[in-house]
């Protein structure tokens, strides 16, 4: 079995992170596997890619940023060199390209997104000329599935596999593995309005008149430094700035979230967050919005699902949190390897009878 990952581009964010887990995993299994790229990979990913080289997993990420011809034609010449049985294009702007391609190897389109893709008239034409190229489209989550549905209508062959967790490095831990005392919220995520930093800041200026040693810090690529620069800008007008951090990406998450007495995540939307995920595995107290995405956890020990916008409530679900103890949770079917066999069933699936040449 040969198995190709495309994705947008290489960095510390969910997608990329679970096609990396992936293709580890694959390789570990025997398979031929690469991972590929439309843009140039972020600095942040070269740990990353120094381990899956170290396991055999082949990389293939441009140099530079071109057009969509030459993307195309780049994607192409990759795919002809590696000469994959099955293609997996983590979201939806890399399964356009892949399915663009005039080959005949099956293309697996998941759908990562944390919003509705197809709420955009482009994304709807293209999609709809190309679904027929989809032999089979994964949803993270059930809303995924039913956003495409509605928006596109049924595929023939559609599935939902949540996203999952690797429990050996993000392990249960009993206290907070940090030696001073001031009590730590974090959050982890993209610097983008759908994140919700904005929020998160704020009622942390209010928490701070009930727990006055406590600091905030934030973790994320920064998809948008305009963004990223309002969340610090707001830190200071709010007097807060030296309780803050807005930092960037962090490899070390597990050691983030050891680190850490709070986890909070007010996103306005999601997928199926592989933070979220992993703040359940480490046992740390979560503060979340009560969306859909976070449903399935409605009921986890010390975990609170609230209505974040409500600025009293989320202060309130914070202050809380910082006075709970860390929590073991039971993640059955939200492993990783539960994840992984779900894909490597799949990619059995829809492998052809001849690989393509």
């Amino acid at each position: 079995m040969r198995v190709f990952h495309l994705v947008l581009a290489p960095r510390l964010s969910g997608a990329e992170v679970l096609a990396k887990d992936l293709a580890l995993d694959q390789s570990a299994e025997g398979m031929a596997v690469c991972v590929a790229s439309l843009l140039p990979a972020h600095a942040d990913f070269a740990s990353l890619r120094e381990e899956l080289q170290s396991h055999d997993v082949q990389c293939w990420f441009p140099r530079h940023r071109h057009g969509l011809p030459v993307k195309l034609w780049q994607l192409f010449r990759a795919v002809r060199r590696f000469r994959p049985d099955v293609i997996f294009a983590h979201a939806t702007i890399p399964s356009f390209y892949a399915r663009a391609l005039p080959l005949r190897v099956p293309v697996v389109y998941v759908m990562h997104s944390a919003g509705n893709d197809f709420e955009r008239p482009l994304f709807r034409r293209v999609e709809h000329l190309l679904k027929g190229r989809a032999r089979v489209v994964i949803g993270v989550s059930q809303q995924g599935v039913t956003d495409y549905v509605q928006a596109i209508g049924p595929h023939p062959s559609m599935t939902v596999v949540p996203n999952g967790v690797d429990l050996a490095r993000f392990s249960f831990t009993d206290s907070v593995a940090r030696s001073d005392c001031a009590p730590q919220v974090v959050q982890i995520g993209r610097y983008t309005a759908v994140k919700n930093q904005l929020l998160t800041v704020r009622a942390f200026s209010e928490v701070l008149k009930q727990v006055d040693d406590a600091r905030l810090v934030f973790y994320g690529v920064i998809e948008d430094p305009e963004y990223q620069a309002e969340v610090i800008a707001l830190a200071d007008q709010l007097g807060i700035g030296e309780r803050v951090v807005v930092a960037g990406p962090r490899t070390d998450v597990a050691r983030v979230l050891s680190e850490s007495n709070v986890f909070v995540m007010p996103s306005q939307s999601e997928a199926h967050s592989v933070a979220f995920l992993e703040a359940l595995a480490s046992g740390v107290p979560i503060v979340a919005n009560r969306i859909p995405a976070f449903a399935f956890a409605n009921g986890f020990p010390n975990v609170q699902l609230v209505d974040t916008e409500d600025m009293r409530c989320y202060v309130e679900a914070v202050v809380a949190a910082l006075g709970q103890a860390r929590a073991q949770r039971s993640l059955t079917g939200l492993t990783l390897r539960d994840t992984a066999a779900r894909y490597r069933a799949i990619a059995n699936q829809v492998k052809l009878a001849v690989p393509t040449r």
